[in-house]
């Protein structure tokens, strides 16, 4: 089975239980400044599992693109991905267990509606409970799981492993239901519930690992269990049961609103289901598999080359999806990690024998695999072969010339700090591939020194992060400064013209035009976005003093300054205020002011600016940024 018939018998499966197919967010997050990429299912969909209404409803279904970059090192084994899509259904407040369990058990095992996966090779983990908080085992899910496995034939006998570290040494034990601590079978977005501040949800979760057969290899441990990284058993999917809210004196008591989140690895399941322990053999994977064969006559299987293999593929379809949310590369934040994925897919392209520029070849085999269901990557096809051609092109110099002053380097059996410093400063050559040569000829590097000598450089380098300016702006020229005002009096308007609901969630700034993502459930009318033009254009003439205030977070809160969503302030943050016209420095007047914000700058002195050379503000696009969120685009002109 490929992965698109995969993903449609999960949403179609779910639409037919009444859940709303929702589209996949961005793999690069808007308005969460929190983190780089979107890395779950769950991350889009916070806000709702909070509590805050979706507009589709209280039972969703959806396949999100996520990239997770902590991995990046590991990727080459049988089943780690870099991108990966997660399968996703939702009960915001409606459903609980005695639904949620069910289901997953027949769309995993059902031939007509689902996978049907053999439930002898399916095992699952519950919570164990924690006393010291007064926690409880979750015997709801145990007690649901025997009734399910039981109405195969299979008597699921439920054991107690606890920790990860436990399993190792007390093994299966004949079991089918394992129970972990929470370290292994719990969520909340701060981590085990000891974590956990007061007012946050969480709760238990319950996994599911499909069995590959493979034998246990004691290098792990003396004995194997579901969370066993041996290989014999693979996480497929796992349904979350939000259902507590930690009180101020560590207590736990239920939610009144009890929500599902359950995530299943596409490509995982597409193993599951092929019945084979390697996640590069499902489609959209091994189309470029079969094309690196083409261009090298090298082939997959060879031990000698597998890794590179699986990290060419891997590195490159996840290079198509970043570069397709527009992200180029660069040396800091996601652009790094693009440029990091792109220059090791080469460097392994390079073992592999290729020495001239493939990356665009391998790039079309990753669009043509996925753009039926993401049309984007269709759409921005150019975008993403010429962002690929070129970094690999000023690559490809810099890895041949970093090769030959390696070797030089690790002449002495290991890479100093300084050697490893010259060959990132002078030659552009990585540190990561540096510390990845190295292993592969048994070799050190000293990492402490390269970073300290490195730290240091930058701190002499660094002018005091001048030019540095937080809310999105691409640079601090004139005219970027004065689509930065435009952007705090467009918000305003629609905070006014729609609503307080209305916030910020994402923005970016340019010397062309302004961009803003605010949280609004529907496409704005012609009327809706006139209103806001005339109101931003309006503030202009109005020739509204700017000003700038420090003072207390807390006092910034108190006075109704508007902030954007997820980024974390210091105690104390500066306010930026446009208007009324009668304020002062002295007397900012911030409850008539039109436009109130944390800001960290910076503005024009006074809206009449915006107007130089006859410009007015004019609205050219608005459009969905992902659910919930709806996105515009202006320019003054």
């Amino acid at each position: 089975m490929t992965v698109a018939e995969v993903r449609k018998r999960f949403l179609d499966f779910y639409k037919e239980r009444g859940h709303a197919v929702i589209p996949s967010a961005p793999v690069r997050p808007e308005g969460d400044a929190t983190t780089l990429f979107t890395s779950s299912g769950m991350q889009p969909l916070v806000p709702y599992l909070l509590g805050q209404a979706h507009p589709a409803g209280v039972r969703l279904a959806d396949s999100q693109k996520s990239v997770r970059t902590g991995d990046i090192d590991d990727i080459g084994d049988n089943r780690h991905l870099t991108f990966f899509e997660m399968l996703g259904n939702w009960s915001l407040g409606d459903y609980f267990k005695k639904e949620q369990l069910p289901w997953v058990f027949e769309f995993m095992t059902s031939k007509q509606v689902g996978l049907g996966l053999d439930p002898q090779k399916l095992y699952v983990t519950v919570f164990a409970g924690d006393e010291s908080l007064n926690i409880p085992k979750d015997d709801e899910s145990i007690d649901l799981w025997k009734e399910l496995f039981s109405a195969k034939g299979i008597d699921a006998k439920d054991v107690v492993i606890g920790s990860e570290a436990n399993g190792y040494q007390v093994g299966m034990q004949g079991g089918r239901i394992f129970a972990y601590d929470a370290a292994k079978n719990w969520w909340s977005r701060s981590g085990t519930p000891d974590k956990m501040p007061a007012g946050e949800p969480g709760g238990p979760d319950s996994e599911m690992f499909y069995d590959f057969g493979a034998p246990h290899d004691t290098k792990y441990g003396p004995e194997c269990h579901p969370n066993c990284d041996c290989g014999r058993f693979v996480e497929i999917a796992n349904s979350v049961f939000m259902e507590y809210l930690k009180q101020a004196d560590g207590s736990f008591t239920f939610l009144s609103q009890k929500n599902v989140d359950f995530g299943g690895g596409l490509e995982r399941l597409v193993m599951a289901m092929n019945d084979t322990d390697d996640v590069f053999l499902a489609d959209t994977l091994y189309s470029s598999i079969q094309e690196i064969e083409r261009q090298t006559g090298k082939k997959y299987g060879d031990p000698e080359y597998l890794k590179s293999f699986r990290i060419v593929a891997d590195h490159v379809r996840a290079a198509v999806f970043i570069a397709g949310d527009d992200v180029h590369p660069s040396n800091t934040e996601a652009g790094y990690i693009l440029r990091r994925l792109i220059r090791r897919a080469i460097r392994h392209l390079d073992k592999l024998g290729v020495a001239e520029n493939t990356l665009a070849q391998l790039a079309e085999k990753v669009i043509t695999a996925y753009e039926d269901t993401y049309a984007e990557l269709r759409e921005k096809r150019e975008q993403i072969l010429s962002t690929l051609t070129a970094e690999e092109a000023k690559f490809r110099k810099t890895l041949a010339q970093g090769i030959r002053e390696f070797e030089k380097a690790a002449k002495n059996g290991a890479v100093s700090g300084h050697d490893a410093f010259i060959l990132a400063s002078s030659y552009g050559f990585p540190i990561e591939i540096t510390e990845e040569l190295a292993k592969e000829r048994g070799i050190s590097v000293d990492s402490v020194a390269f970073r300290t000598e490195m730290d240091e450089h930058q701190a002499k380098s660094r002018t005091a992060a001048e030019g540095k300016f937080k809310g999105g702006l691409a640079d601090h020229s004139e005219v970027t400064v004065r689509y930065h005002t435009s952007h705090h009096l467009l918000l305003a308007a629609l905070r006014k013209i729609l609503g307080n609901d209305v916030h910020q969630r994402g923005s970016n700034i340019t010397q062309e035009r302004v961009r803003l993502d605010f949280s609004f459930d529907r496409k704005l009318t012609p009327e809706e976005l006139k209103q806001a033009e005339d109101m931003v254009n309006e503030q202009i003439v109005a020739a509204l003093p700017v000003y700038v205030t420090s003072m207390p977070k807390a006092e910034a809160e108190k006075i109704g300054a508007e902030h954007e969503f997820g980024v974390k302030y210091g105690d104390t943050v500066t306010v930026y205020s446009m208007g009324p016209k009668d304020a002062t420095q002295e007397d900012p007047k911030f409850a008539e002011s039109f436009s109130l914000e944390f800001c960290g700058g910076p503005h024009v002195k006074n809206t009449s600016e915006l107007a130089e050379g006859g410009k007015h503000f004019k609205i050219i696009k608005e459009e969905a940024s992902s659910a919930g969120i709806r996105r515009i685009k202006a320019v003054l002109e």
